[in-house]
């Protein structure tokens, strides 16, 4: 799976005005792999460029040449091709072809456990490869699940060939243990000398580890692994797995052998002896589709000739029978038995382990204080901290960081905090790399959708398409206008801000949605027991009853209206509103010194109490002279207010 990293400077570059780089697939200890595109002869290739800080080391770039020369020697299809090997500037790289899919170690990382089957197919290819590359005489000293892809469409390869090294060059080096320590041969740890048969022993330990899903040594520490790789025999994988067949457990114990002179000779005597340990197995393992691998063979020339005599070979189906063998190898299981027994019964002396102790102490030293051994972990505890802490915890562990910060944007780092590394958190880099941080620029900023009129569904999948965080509860608002469950506002959650109008919001930021909950309920003339019973049922809840209003048209005791407030805020589910009620009809009464009065201004005065009046058809003049003698009700008596009073005998005097 190829990851896209926007904050390395690599992507887009143009390498040597031919390989425009597009992503970045992976990053080891020495290099970095891209995803390149071959601008002349418009393909995707794999190009490795070399880590600038080590550039500068001859021997880093003698190996990265090495890489180049080792794999160019080999045209396999089951060994990964290398098209071209340059330098740009100051950086090195290589053009490897780009196969698509995943490599042994995330296949036993989903697995764990592979058939027996499965096994034996990805060995064929393995061990055909690695034929190849023995028989042109590389060792490639760095065997692992790492190292074998399995590409979509079902061709399995061997790549990474930046330890390889003739196979004649058996003399006593230090470079010699930067290979895996879990797959390293006991030769390896003790003497620092590697040939084909180490690459044999690497193998079998991979197979014990498809087998039974986990590595046959273990330790906290490395030394403490290769302790047992030079010390201890590897056992039957059947002893983890019961389901291992007699016949897998000789070919590993054989493969593990710790004298190299036990082992095969080299990958083709291992291959031969896969084909006929197949072959017994055939008809016990019964294929099937659930569980088939694409299978690697090796066929015979136009001349008849088997392939046990030629690297050449084809990936072209499935092999179903052992061709002849071509070189001298145990004749069959029971021979791979015998020899484990012996194995088995054999024991160093003193001499020999005082020895191989005292080396294993000082390649391991090697190990440990300049080889790969001293590479440590960017820390993964950087996020949050701010610079001049987060460079005081990777000087602490050995590290260096960019002068020059990268940024990157974060939905949960504040800006100017660190928010991740370049190579990220948890990657080993050699001791005195350089880190880059990532500073945080905050959330990407996004586009904000027009939330209001949007159903509530509508709204929610509009949050998570964008992405930003829908935040719990939904507020539920009343508004007489606006239906039930249509969304009326959005809030920035921090401070309640309103988002309508609103161009871009932060990546991953808390939305509330405020949604319809359509008109407030209906209280008027129904009893406190009644209107309470309807706040409930609307999710409101009863603060006071208030008696407080005359009103002829409502039964005394009854409500009236609802009231929240000062009536300014919106009423939300859950809020706390009051209930007026009705004190019944208001009497009021006739003033007595109406009487004698000029009608005009008796008139006010009785509208001024609420009271209607009617003035028996007066004139204009008459209403400005005239007094009031006498009303009908009479007066001081008291009637509902709103009353009409009629006028109806008046004088001049």
């Amino acid at each position: 799976m190829v990851s896209v990293n926007s904050t390395d400077p690599m992507i887009g570059r143009l390498l040597d005005g031919r390989y425009q780089i597009r992503s970045r697939i992976a990053r080891g200890g020495m290099a970095t792999v891209y995803l390149a595109t071959d601008l002349r002869l418009e393909r995707r290739v794999a190009i490795k460029v070399m880590h600038g800080h080590l550039a500068d080391d001859s021997k880093f770039k003698e190996r990265f040449i090495q890489e180049a020369r080792s794999a160019a020697r080999l045209a396999h299809p089951n060994v990964v091709n290398v098209f071209d090997q340059g330098q740009d500037s100051d950086m090195a790289y290589l053009v490897m072809e780009y196969l698509p899919g995943i490599t042994l170690r995330d296949l036993l990382i989903e697995h764990r456990v592979l058939t027996t089957e499965q096994t034996l197919d990805i060995m064929e290819a393995v061990l055909a490869g690695l034929a190849a590359a023995h028989k042109s005489g590389i060792v490639h000293r760095d065997l692992k699940p790492e190292n074998v892809l399995l590409a979509d469409d079902g061709r399995i390869k061997i790549g990474d060939f930046g330890l390889a090294r003739a196979a004649s060059a058996q003399t006593a080096t230090g470079a010699a243990l930067l290979g895996t320590i879990a797959y390293l041969s006991p030769e390896l740890v003790t003497r620092g000398v590697a040939d084909s048969r180490s690459d044999i022993y690497a193998v079998g330990i991979m197979m014990f580890e498809m087998l039974t899903g986990e590595q046959p040594f273990k330790g906290e520490q490395p030394m403490q692994i290769a302790y047992q790789h030079a010390n201890d025999a590897v056992p039957p994988p059947s002893r983890k797995n019961s389901r291992v067949p007699p016949e897998l457990d000789d070919l590993v114990v054989w493969a593990t052998e710790r004298d190299p002179e036990d082992r095969p000779r080299d990958a083709r005597a291992m291959l031969d002896q896969l084909y006929e340990t197949h072959s017994a197995l055939m008809t016990s393992l019964p294929s099937t589709s659930s569980t088939s691998v694409q299978r690697t063979m090796v066929m015979p020339t136009a001349t008849g000739q088997h392939p046990s005599a030629t690297a050449e070979t084809q990936v072209i189906g499935s092999l179903r029978s052992r061709p002849p063998a071509a070189v001298a190898i145990p004749d069959n299981a029971a021979t791979l038995a015998a020899r484990t027994n012996r194995r088995r019964g054999r024991r160093w002396i003193v001499a020999t382990a005082i020895v191989a102790l005292v080396a294993l102490a000082a390649t391991l030293g090697w190990y440990f204080g300049v080889g790969p051994g001293s590479q440590v972990a960017i820390p993964d505890n950087l996020a949050g901290m701010t610079i001049v802490d987060a460079t005081a915890a990777l000087d602490k562990v050995g590290l260096a960081v960019n002068p020059v910060n990268g940024e990157t944007d974060s939905p949960t780092i504040a800006v100017g905090l660190v928010a991740a590394t370049d190579p990220p958190a948890g990657f080993h880099v050699v001791k005195g790399g350089t880190v880059q941080l990532l500073i945080s620029t905050g959330p990407k900023p996004l586009p904000v959708p027009i939330f209001a009129g949007m159903t509530e569904e509508q709204a929610k999948s509009a949050i998570t398409a964008a992405p930003f965080t829908l935040t719990d509860p939904i507020i539920r608002q009343f508004d007489p206008d606006i239906a039930a469950g249509t969304v009326l506002d959005a809030l920035a959650t921090a401070d309640g801000t309103s988002l309508t109008g609103v161009a871009t919001y932060g990546e991953g930021q808390p939305i509330t949605l405020v949604v319809s909950a359509g008109p407030l309920p209906v209280v008027t003339n129904l009893s406190v027991a009644d209107a309470t019973a309807a706040l409930q049922a609307a999710g409101l809840l009863l603060g006071a009853v208030n008696e407080a209003e005359y009103n002829d048209s409502v039964v005394q005791g009854n409500a009236i209206r609802l009231q929240s407030g000062d009536g300014s805020a919106p009423v939300r589910v859950g809020d706390t509103v009051d209930i007026i009620t009705s004190k019944g009809v208001e009497y009021v009464q006739i003033p007595a010194d109406i009487e004698g009065k000029i009608v005009k201004d008796a008139i006010a005065e009785l509208e001024s109490l609420g009271f209607r009046v009617s003035d028996s058809g007066f004139t204009e003049a008459q209403k400005n002279v005239y007094k009031v003698q006498k009303t009908d009700p009479q007066f001081g008596t008291s009637v509902p207010k709103g009353s009409t009073i009629s006028i109806t005998q008046i004088s001049l005097f």
